[in-house]
């Protein structure tokens, strides 16, 4: 099976924060964390370096403040998500101004059955649309491409 690239870029009528995202997502049993006890994320920086970061639950209202911090907003920052009755997750990704976000369905990522070198990606639409409508959801796009 190849290594194939999967995601789904979202467009918000207004810019979106990662506390509001995760807000409307946690109802449909998203959460940020990812393994018990361990939440991951990541903050790009004026050096163009992706530095990702590790946390704890107790934290998670200090790391959605850091992500949505206005000194933040020129920045790409993420957040990873998981979703446990799923069994999967994956990174949810803000560009700057984050009027896009895209999900790169990283953690266990779901397989079609009958083709299992692509990815279910209408499971993730299903369980990710319905809720970032009340976010200001306009658009979408998903694919899956092989790598180079």
């Amino acid at each position: 099976m190849g290594n194939r690239q999967a995601d789904i870029d979202f467009t918000f009528q207004r810019p979106a924060t990662v506390r509001g995202l995760l807000e409307v997502l946690t109802p449909a049993g998203w959460c940020a964390e990812e393994n018990p006890g361990h939440i991951s994320y990541m903050v790009n920086d004026a050096d163009d370096m992706h530095e990702w970061y590790d946390s704890t639950p107790d934290r998670l209202d200090a790391v959605l403040t850091e992500l949505d911090a206005k000194a933040n907003l020129p920045y790409t920052v993420a957040l990873n998500i998981y979703h446990p009755q799923g069994g999967t997750g994956g990174m949810l990704m803000f560009s700057a101004q984050r009027r896009e976000v895209s999900f790169l369905p990283t953690i266990n990522r779901r397989r079609i059955p009958d083709a299992p070198q692509f990815t279910d990606l209408a499971w993730y639409l299903h369980a990710l649309v319905p809720s970032l409508l009340w976010a200001g959801l306009e658009g979408y796009e998903a694919r899956e491409d092989p790598n180079d």
